[in-house]
């Protein structure tokens, strides 16, 4: 009998990795969905707070339920998740502010605990953090848990640099550009931990992202341009539209083989052997 189960087990697995291949495409399309994402937000609960929660609960029930459903990755159900998680994370972020009277520094401390903690039963559990990894029903659950984690962080960190701080959004969007760029200099001169590296910078994709969004949608009294959270967000919709139909149809993004998965019968790339991250 635990054989039987153990081989149902099996057959929810993944046939392949998860996640895209990582590209200069891949963070274009993660920096506007992190700007998409806290536009729409902000545009949902200045229109209704009960719309928003629905919106933002709902979405993102139903992103992870299509994302668990399928076995390999697809581009379009990703990248639906991706945004889904955008807006419920920064609500997330969000709620703990206005609905709590929690102070960014606060929020940014909670969720940096919190994403740290995430890290660190995933790495013990299975031992490695690699994008390349996530060939497992339990990996893609800890993978979704910490990018959700990183929403709320980078959401936080955002808002403590533009208002606590008081750099504004522009600034606050400059300030994260630089440091996005750390990660990848220490990892291209330094011999930083790819793994390590690609976290690092997946964090300030958030605050990036939603920097410039803010900046270009805010009202000039908040350090804005002006054009308004909606505008903001319908116009990164389209993009964020057309970057994924294009990596959907070349399926340029699939992840090549590696050692402890194959690539399925499908796929247009040819297993080529490399090792795993981290």
């Amino acid at each position: 009998m635990p054989l039987v189960s153990d081989d149902r087990f099996r057959r929810r697995d993944p046939l392949a990795a998860k996640v895209p291949e990582i590209t200069a495409l891949f963070w274009i399309i993660k920096i506007l969905t992190t700007g998409m994402g806290e536009s729409t937000s902000d545009f949902l609960g200045n229109v209704n707070l009960a719309l928003a929660g629905a919106v933002g609960v709902l979405g993102f029930a139903g992103a992870m339920w299509l994302q668990f459903r399928v076995r390999r990755y697809v581009a379009v159900v990703y990248w639906f998740a991706v945004m889904m998680v955008a807006v419920f994370g920064t609500m997330a972020a969000d709620g703990l502010h206005v609905a709590l009277g929690v102070p960014y520094v606060g929020s940014t401390i909670f969720y940096a605990v919190v994403l740290a903690t995430v890290l660190y039963r995933w790495h013990r559990s299975e031992g490695t953090l690699s994008i390349h990894s996530i060939v497992t029903r339990r990996r893609e659950t800890y993978y979704w848990i910490t990018v959700l984690a990183t929403f709320a962080l980078g959401t936080a960190a955002g808002d403590l640099t533009a208002t606590s701080m008081n750099l504004g959004f522009f600034a606050s969007g400059v300030l994260f550009a630089v440091i996005i760029a750390l990660p990848a200099i220490a990892w291209w001169q330094f011999g930083l931990n790819e793994v390590a590296a690609f976290w690092l910078a997946y964090i300030v994709t958030r605050p990036l992202g939603a920097s410039f969004a803010d900046w270009l949608g805010k009202p000039r009294r908040l350090s804005g341009v002006g054009l308004g959270d909606g505008v903001v967000s319908a116009v990164a919709l389209v993009v964020i539209v057309g970057l994924v139909g294009y990596v959907a149809v070349a399926r340029t993004d699939i992840q090549p083989a590696h050692a402890d998965h194959p690539v399925p019968a499908d796929s247009p790339r040819r297993p080529v052997g490399a090792a795993e991250m981290g």
